[in-house]
């Protein structure tokens, strides 16, 4: 029989269990005991030891094991004073996990990758006039007392700041501070955002415009959940438009937030700025350019609610929101919404499971939404709103196309004689024209003349693509980069290492040979590395400072450009290439958006296609207008292979640099696989890229009826073989890429 005294400790112990899970690669929480007599609350951000070190996690909303004897678990060391993570965040965080298949620790670590976050920095200290004038004048004290006291309202800068501001030393700063004339003052280092002004008056709608947002408002002022799609052509006003929406939210409840999920980094700052404009207020910024300090002042603002209103990338959708309202998704359509490296995810579809799971409304917005989207409309799951004609009246691009057989280039060339004058006619107009070409650098393969040795990566099956302009070969895959040889590295021919096919780089040669007197400037992630760089041409191009802009998708969408009257394609072709399974949906979308920059101004727009296949369902549709009919074709065929959104596919990729120990696992694996009804296992099969950094790819896919639970089925087939340590297995949920 137990004592009284042993009793009560045991008793104590149990309220003081919790479990604790850390942002590694873990499928499940640890138990801890808790420092004081109460454990802390679910979603609580404590530091406790893990190994040989301590880490920082979170408890995890799951009852302790009772089974272990109290002395047998460790300690937590610390609660960090941080708010906990909201119940509708753990949630989220564990459905992803099982949805991905991916840790749960793995899963948390994307709504802590903000470091140190969840503790407060230590304070900084600034400086403010005093109003006293130092004994000795001079003009860099000057400057610094001007800027210290321009503008009331502004924080207070630190020593540093306030020195670079002023183009003068730290000594001059701190020099006025020992005189008298600057008071030290305390900082936060992570100032709060100023709140959205949701009095202020919204853009001038038009009736169909005005009719939308009242239908997206509708599920926010019920304070339900839907998803509802935008479907607008490009120019519509799309963005003001969900942006009525967004105030409406936050309208609603004084601690609500919303969240702005933005395709490309390059879009960022100029929509920040059109949001701004919209609340007199910037909102909170989330994406991978920003600096460790600025997202940590993001992440603890979130955290804190203070941050209303959130403009980001994919990632941004793990950021900690306590009270997140709505979630807006512009571009639904696009694939850079896809995570491919570390956990794999969709963010469209996590968004749409959050709003779901939470209980609030979803916008998905785009010109040339998804089939997926589409489906979803067709069968009821979703609504939408649309937005046929663009504002103000503006019309729509004429769409042509260039049969390559019938007009092609001359040699050596890569613009159709139409195409060329059509560029012709712009410039002597005093117009605005885009040449575009999804392929960066000069050339996308590099080959001996004399041997026919073509340039790989190290290690890799990718082709080296040279990049003229820096006279090096470039691994678009891998990272690599070396400089051009003068002599092929298989046979020593010197001079025989030939360019194949054109790139942006190849395109703008000619046109600089075709137009010397044009401003031409060239946009791909390689000629304008960073997203300031990217902002700089665009703005030059928007400026109209720039004749014939030649890039790369980049350019394709969420651009206004009011001189652009003509756009141009290059290799309309490219797109369809390989076995993607939304090779020609992925083609129509992007070239119907890049299509839509011409014209949005005063003056009309036409775009031409350079193509071998114009009798192609997707050019026809692009041609005609006719989107509809396209999505129509596209589903049959889509839904007489049962592929997604009919059904269900799973990707499995197995990787190592033991071939043998490769094979071997991939060949237990196959023999592993459970029969299922409803499901087929494809493979194992070489990657089409098969070595790829120095490690050799098998690849599985698993093709599944659409009422299957397929990650059930995995769960079931995958645990029954033990990986090699040499052999690492990915899962991809509804894959989009098949490399």
């Amino acid at each position: 029989m137990n004592s009284p005294m042993k009793f009560d400790f045991q008793e104590k112990a149990a309220a003081r269990r919790v479990k604790v899970l850390f942002p590694l690669p873990l499928f499940k929480a640890y138990d801890y005991l808790a420092p004081f007599e109460a454990a802390p609350a679910p979603g609580s951000f404590v530091r406790a030891p893990f190994g040989p070190r301590e880490v920082v996690g979170v408890v995890w909303p799951e009852p302790a094991d009772i089974s272990v004897p109290a002395e047998k678990l460790k300690a937590i060391a610390e609660v960090i004073d941080a708010p906990p993570l909201a119940p509708a965040v753990l949630d989220f965080l564990a459905w992803a996990a099982r949805y991905t298949m991916f840790p749960l620790g793995s899963v948390l670590r994307m709504t802590m990758r903000a470091g140190d976050a969840a503790s407060a920095p230590k304070a900084q200290t600034g400086y403010a006039p005093t109003g006293d004038a130092p004994a000795r004048m001079t003009p860099q004290r000057q400057k610094v007392l001007d800027l210290a006291g321009a503008d009331a309202a502004t924080a207070p800068m630190t020593a540093a700041d306030l020195a670079a501001a002023a183009g003068v030393s730290d000594g001059v700063v701190r020099g006025l501070a020992k005189s008298g004339a600057l008071r030290a003052v305390e900082i936060d280092p992570d100032p709060p955002f100023d709140a959205p002004d949701l009095a202020a008056p919204g853009p001038h709608l038009s009736e169909d415009q005005q009719y939308a947002a009242d239908a997206l408002s509708e599920p926010i002022h019920a304070g339900r959940h839907q998803t509802l799609l935008i479907d607008g052509v490009t120019g519509s006003g799309k963005t003001e438009v969900y942006l009525e929406a967004v105030a409406a939210a936050l309208r609603r409840d004084e601690t609500a937030q919303a969240l702005i999920l933005i395709p490309e980094i390059a879009l960022t700052v100029p929509f920040l700025k059109r949001v701004e404009e919209r609340f007199n207020a910037a909102p909170a910024p989330w994406h991978s350019d920003m600096t460790s300090a600025a997202r940590r002042r993001v992440w603890r603002r979130v955290a804190e609610g203070q941050a209303r209103l959130v403009v980001g990338a994919r990632s941004a959708l793990f950021l900690p929101f306590p009270d997140l309202r709505l979630i807006v998704v512009d571009e639904e359509h696009d694939n850079a919404y896809k995570q491919e490296d570390g956990v794999i995810y969709h963010a469209r579809d996590l968004a749409v499971a959050r709003g779901a799971r939470a209980g609030f409304p979803v916008i998905l917005a785009s010109a040339t939404p998804s089939l997926e989207t589409v489906v979803n409309i067709d069968e009821g799951r979703y609504g939408a709103v649309g937005l046929p004609s663009r504002f103000a009246d503006a019309a729509m691009p004429d769409i042509g196309l260039i049969g390559m057989r019938e007009d092609p280039p001359d040699a050596g060339a890569w613009l159709s004689p139409v195409l060329a004058r059509e560029v012709d006619a712009n410039l002597s107009a005093g117009e605005q024209s885009l040449l575009f070409l999804n392929r960066r650098g000069y050339a996308p393969l590099t080959l001996c003349r004399r041997c026919g040795h073509k340039m790989t990566a190290p290690d890799s099956d990718t082709m080296l693509v040279e990049h003229r302009f820096e006279n090096r070969l470039v691994c678009h895959h891998t990272g690599f980069s070396m400089e051009k040889p003068a002599a092929c590295p298989n046979c020593n021919a010197v001079g025989s290492l030939a360019p194949c096919g054109p790139g942006v780089e190849r395109v703008a040669e000619e046109a600089a040979a075709r137009w010397p007197d044009a401003a031409i400037g060239v946009l791909s992630s390689d000629t304008a590395p960073g997203a300031r760089a990217v902002r700089e041409i665009l703005s030059d191009m928007a400026a109209g400072d720039i004749d014939i802009l030649i890039a790369t998708q980049v350019a394709a969408k969420g651009h206004h450009f009011p001189g652009l009257t003509l756009v141009g394609v290059v290799d309309a072709d490219l797109g369809l290439a390989g076995g993607d399974l939304r090779a020609a949906e992925r083609t129509y979308q992007l070239l119907a958006q890049v299509t839509g920059r011409a014209g949005r101004g005063e003056k009309p727009g036409r775009a031409l296609l350079q193509t071998y296949q114009p009798e192609a369902a997707v050019f026809q549709a692009l041609k005609t207008g006719d989107r509809n009919a396209f999505l129509a074709a596209e589903a049959e065929g889509r839904k007489r292979a049962g592929f997604p959104p009919y059904g269900r596919l799973a990707a499995i990729l197995l990787r190592g640099r033991n071939e043998p120990a490769l094979h071997d696992a991939a060949k237990a694996l196959r023999a592993a696989a459970p029969a299922g009804d409803g499901v087929a296992v494809l493979g194992p099969a070489r990657a089409p890229i098969y070595r790829l950094r120095g490690e050799a790819r098998m690849r599985f896919l698993v093709k599944a009826r659409r009422d299957v639970n397929i990650q059930a089925y995995l769960d079931d087939w995958l645990p029954k073989v033990k990986m090699p340590s040499s052999v690492r297995r990915v899962v991809d949920i509804d894959p989009y890429s098949f490399l």
